[in-house]
């Protein structure tokens, strides 16, 4: 679970609701003040995660000229969802990214996917070549692998998909949740209310997807979307070696945040978000 480094939006963050043919979704959205903006991001968050991941990086990206909207996925957080495991499927995430993707258009997207969402994000990118669609500028994955997590965080997964309809999702948030400092008190309740939020289904339904998704970077490498591998230093979830490998496939730029691990765009979001702008401006003009 990623810990944003503050929890209520800045100024010039509006919190609302992005309606797209496959239903709302609860979003944060920054934008250049007074100017078009040069380029759109949609970012999309990891397993157990939301909107708030990248809280942090909305307002570096805006004043480097783009918009910037980071959503809740079906059954995250602040986006309703169905009760079924079937509405969870990797597919209909991507569907439901090309959807929004849809509505914040026309011009191409900056999609970026941290973790799961990198997985989804894939997906999407995936999907669209499929049919033909070109709604992607270009493609960031932070801290998301060639497929399925490490053996260790693939028991984890297991671990929650097993106890979470036994013991509660209050109990769980109780036994693994590290509360900050008096000070940070405003963040722990964020992450409760998050965390008590998110649909169980889609928790099971997204864990079995960390759990089994295949190797599909040399599919992705044939899109030809220009790319970028960006994580921390150190990572538990997908190795890092694993993430220079993909990186060399896809012809990606590769970036490794100092001082990071497994959620940059949390713990080190102004290097990210020069790091993101910094990909961006050499697609200019083309994907500007």
């Amino acid at each position: 679970m990623s810990r944003p480094p503050f929890a209520a939006p800045p100024v010039g963050v509006r919190a609302h609701r992005l309606v797209t043919r496959r239903g709302e979704f609860a979003v944060l959205d920054a934008a250049p003040r007074g100017e078009r903006p040069i380029g759109t991001a949609l970012l999309i968050p990891g397993y157990t995660g939301s909107k708030e991941d990248f809280i942090a990086l909305l307002a570096p990206l805006a004043e480097a000229g783009y918009r910037a909207v980071a959503v809740d996925g079906r059954g995250q957080f602040e986006s309703s969802g169905a009760l079924a495991r079937s509405g969870y499927g990797l597919g209909a995430l991507a569907e439901d990214v090309l959807a929004q993707a849809e509505e914040l258009g026309p011009d191409p997207i900056h999609l970026v996917g941290h973790s799961l969402g990198g997985l989804i994000a894939r997906g999407a990118v995936l999907r669209a070549a499929v049919d033909g669609r070109k709604p992607f500028a270009s493609l960031t994955l932070i801290a998301s692998g060639a497929g399925r997590v490490g053996r260790w965080h693939r028991i984890k997964v297991r671990a929650l998909a097993v106890t979470l309809p036994v013991l509660g999702a209050g109990t769980i948030f109780r036994l693994v949740h590290r509360r900050g400092t008096e000070a940070e008190a405003e963040i722990d309740e964020l992450l409760r209310r998050r965390w008590m939020s998110n649909v169980p289904a889609q928790l099971r339904a997204t864990g079995r997807t960390l759990r089994f998704e295949p190797d599909r970077v040399a599919r992705l490498a044939a899109v030809g979307l220009p790319a970028h591998v960006l994580s921390g230093e150190r990572d538990g979830v997908w190795p890092v070696r694993g993430l220079d490998r993909m990186a060399h496939t896809l012809r990606a730029r590769r970036t490794v945040i100092r001082g990071a691990k497994h959620s940059p765009n949390a713990e080190r979001p102004d290097a990210t978000a020069s790091a993101l702008t910094d990909f961006w401006s050499t697609l200019w003009p083309a994907a500007g």
